[in-house]
């Protein structure tokens, strides 16, 4: 269906008007609209594709709760997360592409098209980029969301510096949070690495690291049970496991590192996840199924920053327009 196709209205002597249903096959169908979904919007639009991003209930990703952002190149001071995802929204419908703002139920990805169901419609694409990204594990408590950007995050690298000279707080013990609690020594005055266990689950290397930090103390057998705070976070309050012995840490900030969860629930059975759900990756960004590719945090363990997964987005638009290019050539 053409662009003119899609707008037009027909006429008839019988039946008067008729207007024709609303687009729903694309050259390329997106689905998440983070960092990488919106990239991977702009440049398969760029490239002549009929694009269409399903953004889901929560246009903009993780970023959409995200305060300040001053690591995203091209700005000379700090932007808020849901301003950015905004520019990056608007950039990419100024390029052509279709946004619905619609939730992913289902999808069929066994025979092209490639059909991608939302509770209200049934869409078709040549190819399909998954850009679904991943959430963090929370440990569950009403103080998270009721501080969240005010003093709880869920990224050292991202938010490490807005906590500089403030005794912090880092809970998990498994490489992540060995990797947060060594990074948020460089700003803190002190980390508290809260761990539900009486051993760490890092490697030994990172083990070795955080045991000669001296900037680091331990709290084994315990877990964080309640936030506090006025405006912002001010105490922690931890459980002993064993004893129920509860301590109030005077802290500036908690970072939570017990693992993320990808969003990929809707995609077993129909492409290869490794044991953790996260999308495999074949070849670049190429799934097992010729013509479905994926972006960003819903692959990327390692990373997990606004840049890479803006990267990956770019990577698998050009990845697409290649497919799609031999693809045409193949039926000539």
């Amino acid at each position: 269906m053409t662009a003119d196709d899609s707008t037009s209205v027909l006429e008839t002597k019988d039946e008067g008007p008729k207007i024709p249903d609303k687009e729903t096959k694309f050259d390329v169908v997106i689905i998440g609209a983070g960092p990488s979904g919106y990239t991977a919007g702009i440049y398969c639009s760029r490239a002549g594709y009929d694009t269409l991003i399903l953004s889901g209930i929560l246009p903009g990703g993780q970023l959409v709760n995200t305060t300040e952002v001053e690591n995203y190149p091209g700005f000379e001071n700090a932007i808020m997360g849901p301003d950015l995802m905004i520019d990056m929204r608007k950039q990419c419908q100024n390029m052509g592409t279709t946004i619905i703002d619609d939730e992913v139920v289902d999808v069929d990805f066994r025979r092209k098209p490639f059909k991608v169901l939302t509770g209200t419609e049934e869409y078709e694409g040549r190819a399909v980029i998954i850009a679904t990204g991943a959430n963090p594990r929370k440990l569950g408590l009403e103080g998270e969301q009721t501080f969240a950007g005010k003093g709880v995050s869920y990224c050292a690298t991202c938010d490490g510096p807005f906590f500089r000279n403030l005794e912090l707080v880092v809970s998990g013990g498994g490489d992540s949070a060995i990797e947060e609690a060594t990074f948020l020594t460089k700003f803190a005055t002190k980390v508290h690495l809260v761990h539900r266990r009486s051993e760490l689950r890092a490697s030994k290397v990172m083990q070795e690291r955080a045991f000669n930090n001296k900037k680091i103390d331990f709290h084994w057998d315990s877990a964080v049970i309640d936030i506090k705070g006025d405006q912002k976070m001010q105490q922690a309050v931890l459980k002993n496991l064993k004893t129920n012995e509860e301590t109030t840490l005077d802290v500036g900030g908690l970072f939570v590192a017990i693992g993320h969860v990808p969003n990929t629930k809707l995609f077993e059975n129909q492409i290869d996840l490794d044991d953790q759900g996260y999308v495999v990756l074949k070849n670049k960004t190429h799934t097992n199924i010729e013509g479905v590719f994926a972006a960003g945090d819903v692959h990327d363990r390692n990373y997990r920053q606004a840049v890479t997964a803006a990267g990956y987005g770019c990577m698998a638009a050009i990845d697409v327009d290649k497919y799609l290019t031999e693809s045409a050539n193949k039926q000539e």
